[in-house]
């Protein structure tokens, strides 16, 4: 059995039962280690096989068809393919490649008619035209399944259910990804990190893992294996949730390394603050407790010191794992 906590969220999701124990064993999870597995989780099973089945056909293309929705054309909505190599992390490149989707909007949308980076449509293929469709109803069922989760974490809190709704996520900035870690050509790549050790930026991410496992989360300062549990999502908090809380609860460290001999994919969906939300510590009673953050956090950063939106903070982050793509933001 994993070491990361699996807990059974069916009474978050029916909202006539009470989760308050789901909340406890949540409290438990961040602060021990900042990731959870999460089972009943009410997301149609038909609908992950067909994104697991569209995202192979789509990574099965030649670089030159998938480059016709290459991030470059997505402008400030961040959005489209990139190839092997051109995503950073602490500038390094991942040994993977990559799309990057978020809430579709429209050209009238309001946000989009602002400028606001990060907003905007969709880059899609002819060549999988089912694909639009799956990775939409994916993403809205991703979203409702995001707002019981904060429930979950207000309640393990000891806040009103709905503090998070109130206060930061009522208008969540939700992007998606779908990573394709190809198989490792030489004894070299077997070596070479997929992901490099990073924290997320927002609040929540929910990844949806297929068989072939290679997460590696920093649990108490000892790496740990996460590896694939049928009909579970591995959930863990970010940068927001640990700056907001005081360091209570804690944006682990993570990476990936694919040493399977098969390709392997991966579909992060991050559940984050909305763009313009303050973001500021929230009052709750952490006891003794006082966090050293040079004990932990992998950049020598402190985040703890930010203040600003959260659309400030992902801002300056993205912009640094595509520096070419800087210019657009």
């Amino acid at each position: 059995m994993p070491s990361v906590p699996i807990i059974n969220i069916s009474a978050l999701i029916n909202k006539h039962t009470n989760p308050n124990a789901i909340a406890k064993e949540i409290n438990i999870a961040c602060q021990k280690n900042g990731f959870f597995y999460i089972i009943n989780h009410g997301v149609d099973e038909n609908l992950q096989k067909d994104l697991e089945k569209y995202s192979q056909h789509f990574f099965a293309l030649d670089k030159d068809t998938k480059m016709k929705i290459r991030m470059e054309l997505g402008g400030k909505a961040w959005r489209g393919f990139f190839p092997v190599g051109d995503e950073l992390t602490s500038g390094q490149p991942d040994l993977k490649e990559g799309i990057y989707f978020g809430t579709e909007l429209n050209e009238n949308n309001p946000k989009v008619v602002r400028g606001l980076p990060m907003h905007g449509k969709n880059l899609f293929l002819k060549e999988v035209p089912e694909f639009k469709k799956c990775v939409l109803d994916y993403m809205n069922a991703l979203t409702k399944l995001g707002h019981h989760l904060m429930r979950g974490l207000s309640l393990s809190l000891n806040l009103d259910e709905n503090y998070f709704n109130k206060h930061f996520t009522n208008d969540p900035l939700t992007l998606f990804r779908i990573f394709h870690y190809p198989a490792a050509k030489n004894q070299t790549q077997t070596k070479q990190w997929g992901v490099g050790e990073h924290t997320d930026y927002g609040v929540l991410t929910i990844l949806k893992q297929d068989k072939i496992g290679g997460l590696q989360i920093k649990s108490q300062n000892e790496w740990i294996e996460a590896p694939f549990i049928e009909g579970s999502f591995i959930c863990n908090i970010g940068d927001m949730l640990d700056k907001m809380t005081g360091g209570f609860y804690r944006s682990t460290p993570h990476r990936v390394l694919n040493k399977s001999g098969k390709s392997r994919l991966s579909f992060p969906f991050f559940f984050d603050p909305n763009f313009d939300a303050k973001i500021h510590p929230i009052d709750i009673n952490k006891g003794s407790h006082s966090p050293n953050e040079s004990e932990y956090r992998w950049d020598g950063k402190n985040v703890y010191q930010f203040d600003g939106t959260y659309g400030d903070y992902v801002l300056s982050k993205v912009s640094k794992v595509f520096p070419q793509l800087k210019q657009n933001l």
